[in-house]
């Protein structure tokens, strides 16, 4: 077990109990006269951090305050957030990473147990993941961004570092995978932010992206070593830039255990989101008719996973294809455009289909009458009252999602959405949102946060063991979180809040623990009807061991 002793065990964040060491333990471990003799309990230590964290006005100062007890006391930090799931992550996770993100070389304090590797040192990959570990094999889940497309606000380079960080404090919080059982590694390969170039402070490889055959054998190299040194690892590919995101995922998706939270995570969640609208509209999800107001990464993969859950709806692929339209910011994405990513091509309409090109929004709408209006653009206030008020025309209960992260950039508010359609909208955001009153009807309004989803996802695909994630895996996922939503009640929400993040991620995890059996892509010891029993005994609780 435990051979550290003195200092040595006060400075390792997974052992460390701070003032919580009893006093036969301080004596057992060298620690008599270390610490204050006070002995507290982590209840009593949770208390003293929470009145700390209440001190602070600005979140990013919550922010770097809360990681460095992350850096501290592990467990401390993960009993703290489970108290407070509500208020605390969207402080350790969206909205607030994105300005740890933009200030992370200013700030930079430690590494937080995080991987750096360099493209310019290709091989020094093996010897650096070795060297951050200390039990080889108890990795179970890589993160692994290269900084170019951190959530709405671009290229930050090695600075994207704290997202994979923080995704994996989320799947710990959320659904209680060992913090020892995770790796954060962010690719330094470059960047292309120019401020990020020119500034002294700046903490990465200060040139341009490298592309090209340099970057596909680094992440080659990447992915050999990670599955020799860890071969049941789940490998989760976050924040990579439009021309690499999808590219990677397909060419490794049906080799590895892997998946990719923005184009399926953010797409996994809007089908759960559709299914919700489904039942409250009376309309069956395959004769849903979607508008996906920006074409990148985000749009597209949310495009992908609501077209397959046509497909399992009994639709052929052309006819689903017909039910969606792409906009990007030329316009409705139609054949003839130029430079059309792999992804845009299969949803670009046909030349012709509509008299002139279609550019503004709302005459778009008015013109291929959507049902369901999802932003993923990053472009604020793009969903102003003439969009809205076309959607609510058109539909007596529209779905209007704009789901772009952070606030700052989501494509409507969700109060104007409401009062814009008279409260008839069917309203989902990217980040937290107030309810809204509206004509004496309280409006719960429900958040495409991926984290009801992915932390689970990924869980139940550890527990699984599982070869590779399939298609109906990931729709078992998004179904997995139904039965937490009544949907009967005017105003409700059409996604579980995030104060059930624990009991989502159970329900995700044993629905795709069950699916891998029925896909056999199982490599652990589990039945269908033993899931649920595994799933329980494999989460991990905040307590002093």
């Amino acid at each position: 077990m435990n051979n550290l002793k003195g200092q040595e065990l006060l400075r390792n964040p997974f052992l460390n109990k701070g003032t919580a060491f009893t006093e036969e333990e301080r004596k057992k471990y060298d620690l008599v006269g270390l610490l204050p003799n006070a002995i507290r309990t982590i209840d009593e230590q949770e208390k003293i951090v929470y009145e700390r964290i209440k001190c602070f006005d600005d979140n990013l100062e919550k922010h770097l305050f809360v990681m460095n007890l992350y850096d501290t006391n592990r467990t401390l930090f993960y009993y703290v957030i489970s108290k407070h799931v509500k208020e605390l992550l969207p402080i350790i996770y969206t909205p607030t990473i994105g300005d740890a993100v933009i200030n992370y070389s200013k700030k930079y304090d430690t590494p937080k147990d995080a991987v750096f590797l360099s493209v310019n040192n290709i091989k020094d990959i093996r010897k650096s993941i070795q060297a951050s570990l200390k039990d080889l094999d108890e990795i179970k889940l890589i993160v692994v961004t290269d900084g170019e497309g951190v959530l709405g606000i671009g290229d930050w380079g090695v600075q994207g570092v704290d997202i994979s960080v923080g995704k994996l404090a989320v799947y710990t919080v959320a659904a209680g995978i060992n913090p020892k059982n995770v790796l954060p590694v962010v690719i330094d390969a470059g960047t292309n932010n120019e401020k990020l170039l020119n500034d002294p402070l700046y903490l990465g490889n200060k040139h341009e992206r490298v592309t090209g055959e340099k970057y596909d054998n680094f992440i080659e190299e990447f992915v050999k070593v990670s599955m020799e040194l860890f071969p049941e690892v789940l490998m989760h590919w976050e924040d990579f830039g439009r021309g690499n995101a999808s590219r990677i995922l397909e060419k490794y998706r049906d080799k590895i255990c892997t998946f990719n939270d923005d184009i399926q995570g953010t797409g996994v969640m809007m089908v759960s989101a559709l299914n919700a609208v489904a039942k409250v509209t009376n309309i069956p999800v395959k004769e849903h008719r979607i508008l996906v107001f920006g074409g990148g990464t985000a749009g597209v993969g949310v495009s992908d996973q609501i077209f397959s859950e046509k497909l399992r709806s009994g639709l052929t692929e052309e006819e689903a294809a017909k039910h969606f339209y792409l906009v990007d910011r030329y316009g409705l994405v139609t054949e003839d455009m130029d430079n059309l990513t792999e992804g845009q091509k299969k949803y670009a309409r046909k030349k012709g289909e509509f008299e002139t090109p279609l550019t503004d929004l709302a005459q778009i709408v008015e013109e291929v009458k959507p049902t369901v209006l999802i932003g993923t653009s990053g472009v604020p206030g793009a969903f102003t009252e003439a969009v809205v008020k076309n959607m609510a025309k058109l539909n007596e209960r529209p779905a209007i999602m704009p789901i772009s992260n952070p606030t700052k950039l989501c494509e409507a508010k969700a109060e104007d959405i409401i009062k814009w359609s008279d409260g008839r909208a069917l309203v989902v955001t990217g980040s937290p949102s107030n309810p809204v009153e509206y004509n004496g009807v309280t409006y719960n309004i429900g958040q495409a946060n991926n984290a009801l989803l992915y932390p689970g996802l990924g869980f139940g695909i550890i527990v699984a063991k599982a070869k590779v994630v399939t298609d109906n895996m990931l729709s078992a996922a998004a179904h997995g979180i139904a039965s937490l939503q009544d949907l009967s009640k005017p105003g409700a929400p059409m996604l579980p809040p995030v104060a059930k993040l624990r009991e989502a991620s159970k329900l995700v995890a044993t629905a795709v623990v069950k699916q891998a059996i029925k896909d056999g892509v199982n490599r652990a010891d589990v039945t269908e009807e033993t899931a649920m029993d595994v799933v329980q005994k494999q989460i991990w609780e905040p307590y002093y061991r």
